[in-house]
């Protein structure tokens, strides 16, 4: 017997949430043989290779065929924006960071969203959004203080700063994506074909490729095949597949958890209590803002 199609969504959904609770361990551990622009581009060089058997896959490549001057020029700018900015931001925030903290921080990624949305969108924010956005943004003072909110005491402001920072790259980037006409694969592809270019140019300069460590190239190539690449295709998928979005959407809360447990385990950081009342305070102001957006 065939699954429903919800039923399909969940697999697809479940299965993108378990990739990402890994990804916040493989950063840290990776970063341990490399520094951030190295793992960028081993990274991103992966990912391109992954996204291009995608399409395969999804018999999408003669779409490639079609793109005009101008979604090539769309594609030049937005791969600024992702994968090279955000990423040197965000790993160089989980090389500052232990990665329980930085993991944490970057769910605010949607509140960041919302902020966006009023000057660039005009969209009106209610009552109850401004109040989710102050719980996240009380959450991100625990976490960055170490629970030492009136003190102000912060840990580490520039990986704090950074982390944050990443957020709202990652939210522009969505933003712009919103009114994009192109196959979001093709998009992420072509994104990621440019970003990769920029990398390549970026790393002689500056690092340089030589990387020692096996267990540190095979990190990279994780987190690109991964991260960067089939985890956003299932989650596409789960979407597609969904007839229910709204909670295909909550599983996502499932993720930072499972990120904890294993940051624990496999890094070795014992988790402070701050990260977590912090991330509790994160998420709730995230799952009140997304109900104060459908009601």
């Amino acid at each position: 017997m065939l699954r429903s199609p919800q039923s399909r969504a969940y697999g697809f959904g479940l299965a993108s949430v378990l990739i990402w609770s890994t990804v916040a361990s493989a950063f840290k551990l990776t970063l341990r043989h490399m520094d951030h622009v190295q793992l960028l581009a081993f990274a991103s060089m992966t990912s391109v290779g992954v996204l291009f058997v995608m399409l395969a896959l999804q018999k999408k490549l003669p779409l490639l065929a079609t793109l005009t001057p101008r979604d090539i020029l769309v594609s030049l700018g937005m791969g600024l924006l992702n994968p090279l900015l955000y990423y040197l931001i965000l790993f160089k925030a989980y090389e500052l960071l232990p990665a329980q903290e930085a993991q944490a921080l970057n769910y605010t990624w949607a509140i960041t969203m919302t902020l966006l949305s009023i000057p660039l969108l005009g969209q009106r924010v209610g009552l109850r959004q401004w109040m989710a956005i102050l719980i996240s943004y009380l959450g991100v003072l625990v976490i960055a203080t170490h629970g030492h909110v009136l003190e102000l005491r912060f840990t580490d402001p520039l990986g704090t700063g950074l982390a944050l920072g990443s957020t709202l790259i990652w939210a522009l980037y969505w933003i712009l994506n919103t009114r994009d006409r192109l196959d979001p694969c093709v998009r992420l592809f072509v994104n990621f074909c440019f970003g990769t270019l920029y990398i390549l140019v970026l790393t002689p300069m500056t690092s340089g490729f030589a990387v020692d460590s096996p267990a540190g190239l095979a990190g990279a190539i994780y987190i690109g095949v991964f991260e960067m690449g089939i985890t956003f295709v299932l989650w596409l998928l789960a979407l597609k597949h969904a007839t229910n979005a709204g909670k295909i959407s909550h599983l996502i809360y499932l993720s930072p958890v499972i990120s904890l447990g294993l940051i624990k385990v496999l890094v070795g950081e014992p988790i402070l209590p701050s990260t977590v009342v912090g991330l509790v305070l994160i998420l709730g102001g995230v799952a009140l803002q997304g109900k104060a957006t459908t009601t």
